[in-house]
């Protein structure tokens, strides 16, 4: 997964309804309350996997372009990375293609996860069609309220050992920037202008998601990037706001 995090405490705090303040994020992703569904509904999701095993999710761009989370790729190689596309299943099926190159956000901060977002460019352009296809960046944050959609293998619960094969969705509504970090939630500060959030009683993203889509009707709106648990109360999952992304990840999609 990414970095070091406090796992265990988090495994505990998955059996009580509070969460403190005193823990680090937990900066894998996560589907919780969620249901299986078909990649066709989903054509844009991918698969990020390292050295061959489901690693994050990532959307598709264009056919040679993907998107992720900075805290994915950070330490990793683009000779160690390879997507899955097409395919609801994160061991089988679909398309396998490499990894050419990568570049994560020059203001990624992994002491403060600002600008999570990376740029995958694939070592070949995949067939788009039913099960393939790609989904535009929001040009503007959606407003409070707005429904959305996180979808990804992500565990089902804060702490789980395994994840599942099959694709898995749930249904949110979005938090922004100035309510998440307000009175209203329990992260304050921690809130950063380049991150947007996303809850719903019971239902998150969990262990697994990250770099993930989180989606609009506009498009991706989000980054599955950090959180404390996984559907905690009073602490909504935490995304990097493509919005405030965007200008660099079309540019770094240009050149890369």
């Amino acid at each position: 997964m990414f970095k070091l995090v406090v796992l265990v405490s988090l495994v505990a705090c998955a059996l009580s309804s509070a969460v403190t303040q005193s823990l680090l994020p937990q900066l894998d992703g996560r589907i919780v309350g969620g249901e299986e569904t078909s990649i066709s509904e989903f054509p844009y999701q991918l698969s990020l996997m390292k050295y061959g095993s489901h690693s994050c999710g990532a959307s598709l761009l264009s056919p040679t372009i993907a998107v992720t989370a900075a805290h994915c790729v950070v330490s990793a190689s683009a000779s160690s990375l390879t997507i899955r596309a097409g395919s609801s299943s994160n061991k089988s099926g679909g398309i396998v293609v490499k990894v050419a190159a990568l570049k994560y956000h020059p203001q990624y901060k992994s002491s403060n996860m600002q600008y999570d977002a990376a740029v995958l460019k694939l070592a070949e352009a995949l067939p788009l069609g039913d099960t393939i296809s790609t989904i535009q960046l929001v040009k503007k944050a959606p407003v409070e309220g707005t429904k959305a959609i996180v979808s990804g293998w992500g565990t089902e619960y804060s702490g789980a050992y395994s994840i599942p094969t099959i694709l898995r969705a749930v249904g949110v509504k979005i938090v922004s920037q100035q309510v998440c970090s307000s009175n209203a939630y329990s992260y304050g500060s921690d809130i950063k202008p380049t991150m947007i959030c996303a809850t719903a009683t019971g239902k998150d993203a969990c262990q697994g998601d990250s770099g993930g889509p989180l989606a609009v009707e506009a498009g991706l709106a989000g980054i599955v990037s950090w959180g404390y648990g996984c559907a905690a109360t009073n602490y909504p999952g935490v995304y990097c706001d493509v919005a405030s992304v965007r200008s660099w990840i079309l540019q770094t999609a240009r050149t890369l």
